[in-house]
């Protein structure tokens, strides 16, 4: 039916179809916007086209600028992936009457899934268990703190559109409600052009299972299975498994049987995944239904054997599903990590900024790679070195996957994977998701959807930045003096004093180098001595002896400014300048963008007196809304920002005239 694919998509999504398409003989395309010009999908695909500006609104979801690169390059059909377009309705429609097979299910399944009240009214006319909730058409705020009141608390205030977390709030309280409905419909109007809103009690304590089903236009439907994606942070998931460690092969045949008739009662086609809460009796409750592939999606086919990306072009074709439901076999434990460009150890705050080192390959070193195999390490990506992580798109730039004989086999080898597949140049979530999977509510099955935000309020140990211990501050210095060989020579060289700072952090420490030979000796302020037998620079490795026990470690050194990535930790320490520098950033008379991002609300107007604590501006990056507010009482003098613009990280946003003028710095 088709022979050329267009490729909807960015990042790795974009990557992992094409491979698939092109390993089964058809031709790629991918399109690109001004961000991504460079980007590695883009070099992949057989051919390439701009399609605008860097803001998805004027690229990646633009109807005509797509189907104008189908029709230019002669792609036949079109593969969504996930995210922008994927569960547009009205883009699958637009695909069909443009003659290209759009690879997803029909649009009518996409509206009937799309709307999630709409699609809670469907999923009780079909029987599936759903969470009480409402899901009228009145969206006056009166009707909804009304409703809410009669549902009671906590309960979810929801966009009917979307996904991804996008446009849900959580509230706990009557005096949380109406920022939580104000909130919910500004987010789910910016990112999906619909404010409707529903409202959803929950579950406590509950578990985030799905299942993945397949449909074909033979009548035929399966589900291979369900995934665990309990691990979550702000309703956006962060670790995924499968099986789901709590679910047994009655509680799997019963939520795979509710899946396939969710989607047989929307005339389902391709590949879906259904969504259930699990509270802690096991009981289920329907969710939303993804009328798309799933980011998770690796672990099933894991576990499975399966390509699910050829599942979905063979389907699209007109083919038979490959297996029926009594062919589809389980093997073994499969788990996925996301690696964001955010800092779990601030707020989970998303990050832009220059890869400087991505090498996967190397964690990929001996290590299996066979399709599916145990032991199999697999890292799905969308970044390459040099290139740039902008704040358009989301924070998501690579998955890492293993496969495992049980599930502590899968955490052993992701965690070692983690180590050894370090990101440099932005700070990212790595040894908080290495920490995670050692944890004990992890290992033993005990987490819940709302427990890393618990833990984030309650200052879990987990959520603190990682401190380098005294090795860690000699070797900092070691890597000065290993990346300029010239000094090195000299065996008469005195002992030479410089200060090192841990960036991001006030922490110090002078230390003493006294290079001689290939070798080297550091003080640290404490009077510890740490001798280098031997220090050697080879392709951003750092290798050191101690004791006899040779050593590596990634490197890199720019100027006065050394990056170490040991393990799934990156530390980043600067040689501290003579000159006192005064930190701006922490100025109360002026508010400064925390990211590159683009202004979402605005609170106040020049003239206002506010409070200290008083939300003034509000920007958003990378799918996540940051609210600035004033550090001190006082008046608004001047806004630097309009709604709707962009705003660089560190610009000043806002300025005030304090009150108390004797806060000034």
């Amino acid at each position: 039916m088709f022979n050329k694919i267009l490729i909807a998509n960015r990042g790795e999504i974009a990557c992992r179809v094409i491979r698939t398409a092109r390993a089964l003989g058809y031709r790629t395309v991918a399109v690109y916007s001004d961000a991504d010009r460079d980007a590695p999908h883009v070099a992949l695909a057989d051919e390439a086209v701009h399609i605008g500006p860097a803001p998805a609104a004027e690229s990646y979801l633009k109807f005509d600028a797509i189907l104008g690169a189908c029709k230019a390059t002669g792609a036949d059909a079109l593969h969504p992936g996930y995210g922008f377009l994927s569960e547009n309705a009205a883009f699958a429609q637009a695909c069909e009457d443009a003659g290209v097979v759009f690879i997803g299910p029909p649009a009518s399944a996409i509206t009937a899934m799309g709307d999630k009240a709409l699609a809670k009214q469907r999923m009780i006319e079909a029987g599936v268990p759903c969470a009480p909730g409402y899901l009228g058409a009145d969206q006056a705020d009166t009707t909804l703190v009304a409703q809410a009141q009669k549902l009671g608390y906590p309960l979810l205030v929801k966009a009917v559109s979307g996904g991804g977390g996008r446009g849900m709030r959580l509230v706990r309280h009557d005096s949380e409600l109406q920022a939580a409905i104000e909130g919910a419909r500004r987010e789910a109007t910016s990112a999906f052009g619909d404010g409707t809103l529903m409202l959803e009690r929950l579950i406590e304590n509950g578990r985030h299972i799905e299942i993945q089903v397949f449909a074909d236009a033979h009548g035929n439907a399966v589900h291979l299975g369900e995934r665990d994606c309990t691990a979550q942070r702000r309703r956006q998931k962060v670790i995924e498994e499968a099986p789901s460690p709590v679910v047994s092969p009655q509680m799997r045949a019963q939520m795979g049987a509710d899946a396939v008739a969710a989607a047989l009662a929307v005339g389902y086609r391709g590949a879906g995944t259904v969504e259930f809460i699990v509270d802690a009796q096991n009981h289920h409750y329907f969710l939303e239904m993804n009328t798309r592939l799933q980011v998770e999606h690796p672990v099933t086919e894991c576990i499975t054997g399966q390509d699910l990306v050829e599942w979905q072009l063979r389907v699209a074709a007109g083919e038979p599903l490959p297996l029926t439901q009594e062919q589809v076999h389980l093997s073994g434990h499969a788990i996925e990590v996301r690696l964001y460009t955010e800092d779990p150890y601030d707020g989970f705050a998303p990050q832009t900024g220059t890869v400087q080192f991505w090498r996967p390959e190397w964690a990929l070193a001996g290590r299996a790679k066979g399709q599916c195999a145990f032991g199999e390490v697999r890292i799905d990506a969308g970044i390459r070195e040099g290139g740039q992580v902008s704040p358009y798109y989301d924070p998501m730039v690579a998955k890492l996957i293993v496969h495992g004989r049980d599930r502590q086999d899968a955490i052993r080898r992701l965690m070692a994977a983690l180590d050894d597949a370090p990101l440099l140049g932005l700070r990212h979530n790595a040894r908080f998701l290495r920490d995670l999977l050692d944890h004990p509510a992890f290992r033993e099955a005990r987490m819940h959807t709302t427990l890393i935000d618990q833990w984030q309020q309650d200052g879990e140990p987990l959520l603190q930045r990682p401190r380098p211990d005294a090795l860690t501050w000699a070797l900092a210095a070691a890597a000065l003096v290993a990346q300029e060989p010239s000094v090195l020579r000299p065996d008469s060289v005195a002992a030479w004093s410089t200060t090192l700072t841990l960036a991001g952090t006030p922490e110090s420490q002078a230390v003493r180098i006294r290079p001689h030979g290939a070798q080297a000796s550091v003080q640290l302020a404490d009077g510890t001595v740490f001798a280098f037998e031997q220090l050697g620079w080879h392709d951003h490795r750092l290798s050191y002896q101690i004791d006899g026990v040779q050593r590596h470690a990634i490197c890199q050194v720019q100027g006065g400014q050394v990056t170490l990535a040991l393990g799934a930790t990156v530390f980043v320490f600067d040689e501290k300048s003579p000159f006192p520098q005064t930190d701006q950033a922490l100025d109360p008379r002026k508010l400064r963008s925390p990211v590159a991002g683009t202004v979402c609300a605005i609170a106040v107007a020049v003239g206002d007196q506010v409070k200290a604590g008083q939300p003034l501006l509000c920007v958003e990056a990378m799918k996540m809304e940051m609210w600035l507010n004033a550090r001190a009482d006082g008046t608004v003098t001047a806004l630097h920002a309009g709604l709707k613009g962009s705003v660089a990280a560190g610009s000043v946003l806002a300025e005030l005239e304090l009150t108390n003028e004797e806060t000034n710095p």
